[in-house]
């Protein structure tokens, strides 16, 4: 019981978050908001990248070759498809085949 209350009250407070700007920002959205909003998804995408590759060793076997590949396949896709989603769900695919049956 204490779980689905947890989660109840999680989700309302996500839906409260989600939504919250889209009524304080009914009439006019400011424009240091819309600016937030063309750069952060870029920047927080960036930083995640290198979040993934900092622990890569180049120096030792399989010398990163598994995360070059996944970071080609995933800008490669991102570039054909324009779809983040896909563009994400097709590198971290390919990292795991790769990482579990290839190298």
């Amino acid at each position: 019981m204490k779980s689905v209350v947890l989660i109840i009250t999680m989700s309302l407070v996500t839906i409260l978050l989600r939504t919250l700007p889209f009524l304080v920002f009914r009439n006019h959205t400011p424009k240091y908001i819309s600016y937030l909003g063309k750069v952060l998804p870029p920047a927080i995408i960036g930083m995640l990248v290198i979040y993934c590759l900092k622990d890569v060793t180049v120096f030792s076997y399989p010398h990163g070759i598994p995360e070059l590949i996944a970071v080609a396949c995933t800008a490669g896709v991102q570039a054909w498809k324009r779809n983040s989603l896909i563009s994400i769900l097709s590198g971290t695919v390919l990292y795991m085949v790769l990482v579990q049956l290839v190298f």
